[in-house]
Formats: C-alpha cells, structure tokens, sequence
C-alpha cells in the first residue's frame, strides 16, 4: 500500500518577464502540504537563464 497523507507535488515557475529572454522557463518541482498550506507558494528561487534570484509562483 502507498502512502497515505496531505503532500503533493507542485511546480514552481518564475514570474519575472525579460525584454530578450522569454519569461517561465525557469521551474522548480516541490512538495507542499495541502493541509497546512492551503493557499498557492510563492518563493525566491535562483533563475539561470537570467542569472538572479526571482520570484516563483505555484502553476497549476
């Protein structure tokens, strides 16, 4: 039998938009529990593609 509890997966995805780079390339895959967070991540995370810290949004 799996595991039974209130964690599940979710992507991260970056929010900040660029002129010559195409913005939300960056994502991350997180778990989170649903039960204690009800309410959609928001974290800084580290974008390579612009090369600096973002703001990541949880997509659906």
């Amino acid at each position: 039998m799996g595991k039974k509890g209130n964690r599940i997966q979710v992507i991260l995805e970056c929010t900040e938009k660029d002129k010559k780079k195409c913005h939300g390339i960056s994502r991350y895959i997180t778990t989170k529990n649903k039960k204690n967070t009800p309410n959609r991540i928001v974290l800084k995370k580290y974008n390579p593609i612009l090369r600096k810290h973002t703001i990541h949004k949880e997509i659906k």
